[in-house]
């Protein structure tokens, strides 16, 4: 029979000897607190801290009402937040990824939990990452009710991730998209604020094969890093696209992040049903001309890699076209006509004329 060997030293083994320090994680609640509960709203119960976050769903007055749920990370953006330095704006990125994702189904957004994995815990970055977040709830008029801080130094090695959850509601009658879509309806693109939250592994890769320093400048372009402008935050479309829904404005909505138009529009555009998209109509922010030219990227790589400038997609009643466009610019959103449908008879739910052309408005 064997016998178990015990720990001869005179100091007994601790949980924080295995590299996770339960004082600094409740420091770390303990500090965040007054920063959370700036995000509170209708609906919210107690505080965070507990096993669970409460929301009082009886207050919001539906017929029937549905559920939507998001879940999405930040990617290897975080990376370039890690080499810059950088923390307060991905907490934005992650509320954005999920809320964008909740809205394109009509849905309002109610609560949001966050989960930060990391080697070993520092309170400064975490509080930076989570006043980001705050501030992207804060933008959607939704609630940090709970997370999840896990210190795991035999997973990661210098390295963190960041992963958000939400929840949203709508009314059964008012999911999205609707199933009225027809030919001559008109598809509205949003402006992006930039690269957002998708594409980075291969940005990461044209900038080490070109030997790109993140500190560099884009000369003629930007007065600020390229790291910098990398980290630009995704952009929450939560308040203009609620307000367009709850004035029976919109038919159906895009969100555009991996895969690009190529992947996204498809997925809200019925089988007998095209959407044609108009390359001339594309206005790419000039990060991506500047990444497809840097790392030869085809035009087609681009579309189905990149947003390429257009975050969001939206498909209007073409007689509405105008009023639409226009209370959209009103609140801040640069929103243009990209394209409209047509009846499917080349069994294709998406066709981009004139791809090349899109470079041009640059």
């Amino acid at each position: 029979m064997s016998k178990i060997k015990t720990n001869k030293s005179s100091n007994k083994l601790t949980y924080k000897d295995a590299g996770v320090n339960i004082e600094k994680g409740n420091k770390f609640i303990k500090t965040i607190k007054p920063i959370v509960n700036n995000t509170f709203r209708k609906g919210v119960m107690g505080n965070i801290g507990g096993f669970g976050g409460l929301f009082n769903l009886s207050q919001f007055k539906y017929k029937s009402p549905i559920l939507v749920s998001a879940t999405d990370g930040v990617g290897t953006k975080l990376i370039i937040a890690e080499e810059m330095n950088k923390f307060d704006t991905i907490g934005i990125d992650l509320v954005a990824m999920c809320v964008n994702d909740i809205i394109v189904q009509g849905a309002e957004p109610l609560f949001f939990l966050d989960y930060l994995a990391t080697d070993k815990l520092s309170i400064k970055k975490a509080k930076s990452i989570i006043k980001g977040i705050v501030c992207g709830l804060k933008k959607s008029n939704c609630a940090l009710i709970g997370g999840e801080t896990a210190e795991l130094p035999d997973i990661y090695n210098n390295n963190f991730d960041l992963a958000g959850f939400a929840l949203g509601i709508v009314d059964k009658k008012n999911i999205l998209p609707k199933s009225n879509l027809k030919p001559g309806d008109i598809i509205i693109g949003l402006k992006s604020s930039g690269i957002h939250s998708n594409g980075f592994s291969l940005v990461r890769k044209i900038l080490k094969e070109q030997k790109i320093n993140l500190k560099d400048k884009i000369k003629s372009f930007s007065k600020t890093s390229i790291g910098y402008h990398l980290l630009t935050p995704t952009k929450i479309y939560v308040k203009p696209i609620l307000k367009q829904h709850s004035l029976n404005n919109i038919k159906a909505c895009a969100h555009i992040t991996g895969g690009g138009l190529i992947d996204n529009l498809p997925r809200i555009i019925p089988k007998n049903l095209s959407a044609i998209i108009h390359g001339e109509n594309i206005k790419p922010n000039y990060i991506f001309n500047w990444l497809k030219k840097l790392g030869n990227v085809s035009t087609n790589e681009m579309l189905k890699t990149f947003n390429c400038g257009i975050g969001m997609c939206l498909i209007i009643n073409k007689n509405n076209t105008k009023k639409i466009i226009k209370t959209l610019q009103e609140s801040g959103e640069e929103a243009f006509i990209i394209g409209h449908l047509e009846n499917n008879k080349k069994h294709q739910k998406l066709i981009i004329n004139n791809k090349n052309k899109i470079w041009d408005n640059l």
